[in-house]
């Protein structure tokens, strides 16, 4: 491999981005470049300040266009903006300087804000920030005595400055630590936060800004919290605890700044400050959307106000997540848990394959290995030979394949205040907007964004523990409001089959989030398990991602039906509903080999519903449907067929998905262990009549095909 060259050190290298471009091979462009762009250049240079302030504000106005954007920027004009009309002596230069850098972040992509932060923008920002400071709190003159168009300037200025922080912002947390580090700016941001001066459009951009640079920001929030000149926090503070479009924008820096600063519910911050004093502003936003059309007085900004309010309680249903994993650190962990697999070694031995490969290297040795490890773990006759101790091993072994969340002391609601206020306040609100009507796209947005929402607190819930009394108190308030969000919210989008796939995608995964918090106390309708299933088999059908289009195989449609129906199925589901269930989902990995159309990350779900759904031998389910409709010999028998299935997942592209599935090979080779062992008393003679068995159920596994 030939060595790559070190780039020669010139003595007085030349600046390349003053380097006269080449024309354009484009006539069309060549022409453009011709008659309007240079002469425009031209005149940003010239001598006298009228020709550069008009010759600015033109390319403010043309830079919108792409061939025109194009063309400038084939030119330089970023150079020239950033070292010579930034620093003009006009103001309305200046201002036309920031307009131009503006509308390039807008139009551009990320890299433009990272090439823009390397030519050191933000010293440019800090100076442009400063000079505005000094204009608003100046007293001779005061800023309101000076005339309408010269205060117009200064909030043009502002504008584009606050625009380009935002944009600068989203393009990388190496950015963002550098626009902290400038106290100027922050002096600047707060400002204008707290300033019942600052104009609505400007205040908007202001908080927008700041919603941005305090996402998992500590130096943010530990600066606005200590700021005593503008006393910024306790301003946001006042404005969210009331109404309107300032409220709302406030609760959405603030829970940024809660979060960042761990003001948990089990910890809250300054006058027991946390994200439960957020919720009633912001549910009080979402009480003046009429359920006739969320603009029904023509009103796009009340649109725009309920989808921040939605996203905002979208973000705190799913950080309530943390706040209970944070607030049950002082729970003693079970050192039975079932944590994922956490040695290679252990992986080998009970596999009995290569992880570190795809596919196909060692195929005749791995096949032996399979064989072998079949008869050993397999073969009923070591039923007999098991001891007491080798019994103990499995039970461990199938504890850790079944085992329930850490339990979690909540005590009441008291304890959860956040939790407590989203269940009472926020939810009956989320519902009604997940039934607008859909007769423009601002509903069509509410709505995504009201599911949005009502699934990121469901499963945030879903993950406590209610089993054995545990969380009673918590179980108790959310039942009913699940029981209403599954019948209001999730039945009509069910009954009604849309063709909309990612609104589908959508209520199967809040489906899927309640059926895992209620399980059969889920409030079904008659039938509505099959609504599931036709649209597993819809989902099937869908044209496969793009290329080079990123998609998460665990969050897809078909994942999400096979974890409603497997929660659907589990103890104390009726037999009947358990059977059709366990007959779905065992046909489907009998499927899987043939029909291509199934994806791996479907099997390995339905794999691991199949352990949570039969993983209690004293459940009715165990003997009436798991022995007797052969589920045992079926998984045995699919057993190699899930190592093949592995092995071709890609470890490189898909490294979550291959170790999910490393992870369901061992857990079967351990379930299958369990339940021959845990069999029924007659398991000797149902284990004889298990090719009958056998044979029913394929014939109802051909009849669901």
């Amino acid at each position: 491999m030939a060595k790559a060259r070190r780039n020669r050190v010139r003595a007085s290298r030349a600046d390349p981005l003053a380097r006269a471009s080449k024309p354009p091979s484009d006539p069309e462009l060549a022409k453009l470049r011709d008659s309007k762009i240079l002469p425009i250049l031209k005149d940003l240079k010239h001598p006298e300040a009228k020709y550069r302030t008009q010759a600015a504000g033109a390319i403010a106005n043309i830079v919108q266009d792409a061939k025109t954007r194009k063309l400038l920027l084939r030119e330089q004009v970023v150079h020239i903006v950033l070292t010579e009309t930034l620093t003009d002596d006009s103001i309305d230069s200046r201002a036309a300087g920031w307009e131009i850098l503006k509308v390039l972040a807008e139009e551009e992509d990320a890299d433009f804000c990272v090439h823009l932060h390397r030519r050191d923008i933000l010293t440019a920002i800090e100076h442009a920030a400063k000079a505005i400071l000094d204009s608003l709190t100046s007293t001779e003159p005061a800023f309101s005595k000076l005339t309408k168009a010269k205060q117009g300037i200064v909030w043009d200025i502002t504008t584009s400055l606050l625009i380009l922080l935002n944009l600068l912002g989203m393009a990388g947390e190496e950015i963002v630590t550098s626009i902290i580090a400038k106290q100027t700016i922050l002096r600047f941001l707060f400002r204008l936060a707290a300033s019942e001066a600052t104009p609505q459009a400007i205040y908007k951009e202001t908080l927008s800004c700041l919603t941005t640079l305090s996402e998992d920001n500590l130096e943010l929030g530990q600066a606005m919290t200590n700021d005593q000149e503008t006393r910024c926090y306790d301003v946001l503070l006042k404005l969210a605890s009331g109404a309107g479009p300032r409220s709302v924008m406030a609760c959405g820096v603030l829970h940024n700044v809660f979060s960042s600063l761990q003001w948990l519910d089990h910890s809250p911050g300054k006058d027991g400050a946390c994200d439960a004093v957020l919720i009633t502003p912001l549910t009080r936003a979402l009480e003046h959307v009429p359920s006739s059309s969320a603009v029904a007085n023509g009103s796009a900004d009340q649109a725009a106000v309920t989808l921040l309010a939605l996203e905002i309680l979208a973000s705190i249903g799913a950080d309530l997540q943390e706040t209970l994993e944070k607030g049950n650190r002082s729970q003693p962990k079970d050192d039975n848990e079932w944590n994922g697999i956490e040695d290679k070694a252990e992986i080998d031995d009970v596999m009995d394959v290569d992880v570190g490969s795809n596919a196909g290297g060692d195929d005749d040795e791995d096949k032996e290995e399979d064989d072998d490890d079949e008869d050993d773990d397999m073969d009923e006759d070591k039923d007999e030979e098991e001891d007491d101790n080798d019994i103990g091993d499995l039970e461990a072994d199938m504890e850790k394949v079944t085992g329930a969340d850490d339990p979690l002391d909540s005590g009441d609601l008291e304890d959860l205040p956040t939790l407590g206020a989203y269940i009472q306040q926020a939810i009956p609100q989320l519902v009604r907007l997940s039934n607008i009507p859909l007769d423009s796209e601002e509903n069509l947005a509410i709505q995504s964004h009201a599911l949005a929402a009502l699934n990121n607190i469901a499963w945030t819930v879903s993950c406590i523990d209610f089993s054995e009394g545990e969380n009673s108190n918590v179980y108790d308030a959310w039942y009913p409001a699940a029981k209403k969000i599954w019948v209001k919210a999730i039945t009509p989008i069910v009954e009604a089959d849309s063709a909309d796939i990612n609104l589908a995608t959508q209520i199967t995964s809040l489906a899927w989030a309640i059926a895992r918090s209620l399980g059969a106390n889920v409030p079904l309708t008659q039938g509505q398990h099959r609504k599931f299933m036709a649209l597993y088999q819809a989902a099937k059908s869908q044209p496969k991602p793009a290329e080079g289009e990123e998609v998460d195989p665990l969050q897809g449609l078909g994942v999400k039906c096979v974890g409603v129906l497997g929660s659907l199925a589990r103890n104390p589901a009726p037999i009947d509903l358990n059977r059709e269930i366990g007959v779905f989902l065992i046909t489907l990995l009998q499927s899987s080999e043939q029909d291509k159309t199934i994806q791996p990350a479907d099997v390995i779900e339905a794999v691991n519903q199949i352990f949570d759904i039969y993983g209690d031998e004293n459940t009715e389910h165990d003997k009436e449907v798991f022995w007797k409709d052969g589920f045992y010999k079926q998984l045995e028998e699919f057993l190699p067929k899930l190592r093949a299935l592995t092995k071709t997942i890609n470890k490189k592209t898909h490294s979550e998905l291959r170790d999910k599935a490393d992870e369901a090979v061992l857990n079967l080779v351990r379930f299958l262990k369990y339940k021959k062992t845990h069999a029924p008393k007659e398991g000797k003679e149902g284990r004889r009549g298990e090719k009958k068995e056998g044979r029913v159920l394929n014939e109802k596994a051909m009849a669901m095909r």
